[in-house]
């Protein structure tokens, strides 16, 4: 809890007192397990969940077992909050990437806050648009940049959520989240090592340099960072 009272999490540290107080009754924390699945496409959420830590890759499949990552939600985050609001099926598929806790409330009553608190549900719609925007943005990335800046973007916004220049990733995760194979990611993070940007080890990634990390990166980070700014502000 922060000295406010309010969860680790941007978007409920971002409430009034009052309408916090709304929706204290109804969290609960859970601890959210590496790979644990919080939401399957096209199947009826249970609950919403607002990370305290750790992160959580929203994922689009195909039927023939391909699958890209089209965002990542933390700290800054809720999952499941969009589709809370419509009719509770989830769109996507949320997993978790890098364990954390996180507050987390049932859809009826996350539907009873939102009815009651015009500041919750504004929050939950900005959210909405700035997770759209990431996904766009993603979807842009992956189409027209290169594995190496597209890996840097991934990393930075790993990092944001983390906290740590320490990352827990094999490449076969990392080359599963950006669609692409893995002798690709292999190739592209033994030339980040050798540039003494990265220093990678079976199962772990520990960031050095950060600055050459951004530099490395394509416009797209500073572009998602902006617009989550711009709807929600900078994240704590």
């Amino acid at each position: 809890m922060t000295a406010s009272g309010h969860p680790h999490n941007q978007l409920l540290q971002m409430l009034e007192a009052a309408d916090f107080d709304l929706l204290r009754p109804h969290l609960a924390t859970v601890e959210m397990v590496r790979e644990s699945v919080l939401a399957e496409a096209g199947a009826a959420l249970r609950y919403v969940y607002f990370p305290h830590g750790g992160s959580v890759s929203i994922t689009v499949g195909l039927s023939e077992g391909q699958m890209i990552e089209v965002a990542m939600l933390g700290r800054d985050s809720v999952v499941g909050g969009g589709a809370a609001l419509a009719d509770g099926i989830a769109p996507t598929d949320a997993a978790v990437l890098f364990p954390g806790t996180a507050s987390v409330l049932e859809i009826p009553a996350f539907r009873v806050v939102a009815a009651a608190s015009v500041q919750f549900r504004g929050l939950m719609i900005r959210h909405e648009q700035a997770l759209l925007a990431q996904a766009q943005q993603s979807v842009l990335c992956n189409t027209l940049h290169p594995v190496e800046a597209r890996l840097a973007r991934w990393l930075l916004r790993a990092h944001d959520l983390s906290d740590s220049e320490s990352l827990p990733l094999t490449q076969e995760t990392l080359a599963q989240m950006m669609g692409v194979r893995r002798n690709a990611i292999s190739l592209v993070a033994n030339a980040l090592q050798r540039a003494g940007v990265i220093h990678y080890t079976r199962g772990q990634i520990e960031i050095l340099d950060l600055r050459a990390l951004e530099t490395t990166s394509c416009d797209c980070y500073g572009t998602v960072k902006a617009h989550h700014t711009r709807l929600l502000g900078t994240l704590r």
